[in-house]
This record gives structure tokens, C-alpha cells and sequence, in this order.
């Protein structure tokens, strides 16, 4: 019982270590990720890291696993240590650690939100992770609606997208009005797009009071929405 304990231990440490390397790699060079560039800055054999990893695109899954993960659990924790009637604050509280993960984590935030990498496909098993900030706001809305803080807006969809929310609805908020849901995803996005104009330097120099524009505009969404 021992060995195979050890080695399961020592297979794990090693795990690790790749992906601490090729984070330092995604910092410097982006997700042009290069399994031989990280054996090498290892000191092993190139052949010897495909025993953890088979190839180049099963490490680029493990790390965005990982870093979905990690946003999934600031912007919950978030939602969590906010007073549940509070709406308003939650939306802020969720927008504000989505933010600080990603200033704090660009090279993993540019590797989930950035440009695609050529020739690599996300598996299905990213799915569920990848959903976790959205589902977080969208439980904001749901629970609003639940106890009667939160009204659904006028129903002006066109019935190709009412169609398309209404399917979305039913596999991931069951009962959530598809207007509602409409508005909701659009907070979602342009949270996401404004974390990355600020990450990607799209605001500089027009905005230098970021952390004061974050907020505003999390506000108009959070009004948009039509949150207490």
C-alpha cells in the first residue's frame, strides 16, 4: 500500500510542477504553449512529460480547468459573503471578484477570454466549469424573482431569441422568464467585455480612474436589469 501511494504522490507533485512552469509560460509567451520548451526549463527529457501530459492541448485543458475553477470559486465566495436580499450588492460583489481574479491572473484570464488557440478544441468537460460566473448572476435574478424583489422586464423579444433563451433556460434556470434571462446574459457579456478592454489595455489612456468606471458601468448593467 505504500509505494503505490508514493508514487501516486510523487506523480502528483510532478503534475504540478509542469503546470506551475507552463503558467510562467502563458505569462510570457501566451498559450502558445511548447511541452518541449516546458520539459526543457524542467531539466527532463522531452519524452518524459508526455507520461503527464500526452500531448500539448491535455495541458492547455488542465490549466483552464484549473483557472475556471479558480474564477468559479472568487466570484461564488463573493455571492456567498453578500447579504442574500441585497441584490444590488451581490451583482457588484460578484462584477468586483470577477475583476480582481482577472487583474490578479491575466495570462489564465487571456487563456479563458482571449483569443482562441489555433488548432485546439475545448473538450465537454469544460463546460460545466466555464458556466459557473454566469450561473452565479443569473441565481441573483433568480432569486430575486423568487421572493417578488425582482420583476421580469416587458417581453420584446424577437421569437428567434426568445426561442433560443428559452432552450437555455430550460437546461440550466429552469422557470426564469426569458426577457429576464435576455437581460441577465446581457450583464453577463459586457462584465466580460469590459474586464477585457481593461486587461488588454483597451482603456488606456481614455479611462484612468478604472476601479470608479468599473463600477459605474456594473450599475448600468445592474439597472438594466431592473435590480433593486
Amino acid at each position: 500500500m505504500v509505494a503505490p501511494s508514493l508514487r501516486a504522490r510523487v506523480r502528483a507533485g510532478m503534475i504540478d510542477e509542469i503546470k506551475a512552469v507552463a503558467r510562467r509560460h502563458l505569462a510570457t509567451d501566451g498559450a502558445n504553449l511548447s511541452l518541449r520548451a516546458v520539459a526543457r526549463d524542467m531539466g527532463m527529457v522531452s519524452s518524459a512529460i508526455y507520461r503527464y501530459f500526452p500531448s500539448r492541448d491535455d495541458l492547455l485543458t488542465a490549466l483552464i480547468l484549473e483557472a475556471y475553477d479558480a474564477l468559479g470559486d472568487a466570484v461564488e465566495a463573493a455571492d456567498a459573503g453578500t447579504d442574500r436580499a441585497d441584490l444590488r450588492g451581490r451583482w457588484h460583489a460578484v462584477c468586483r471578484a470577477a475583476r480582481t481574479w482577472a487583474l490578479a491572473h491575466p495570462a489564465e484570464y487571456a487563456l479563458l477570454y482571449g483569443s482562441p488557440v489555433p488548432g485546439y478544441a475545448a473538450p465537454q468537460d469544460t463546460v460545466a466549469p466555464a458556466s459557473r460566473p454566469p450561473l452565479t448572476l443569473i441565481g441573483i435574478l433568480r432569486d430575486g424573482l423568487a421572493d417578488g424583489r425582482l420583476s421580469p422586464p416587458p417581453d420584446d423579444l424577437a421569437e428567434p431569441v426568445r426561442a433560443d433563451l428559452a432552450e437555455l433556460a430550460t437546461g440550466f434556470v429552469p422557470g426564469l422568464p426569458e426577457a429576464l434571462l435576455a437581460r441577465g446574459m446581457a450583464g453577463w457579456t459586457q462584465l466580460f467585455g469590459l474586464i477585457s478592454f481593461e486587461l488588454f489595455g483597451r482603456l488606456k489612456p481614455l479611462v484612468p480612474h478604472r476601479d470608479e468606471y468599473f463600477d459605474h458601468q456594473t450599475a448600468l448593467m445592474a439597472d438594466l436589469i431592473g435590480l433593486p
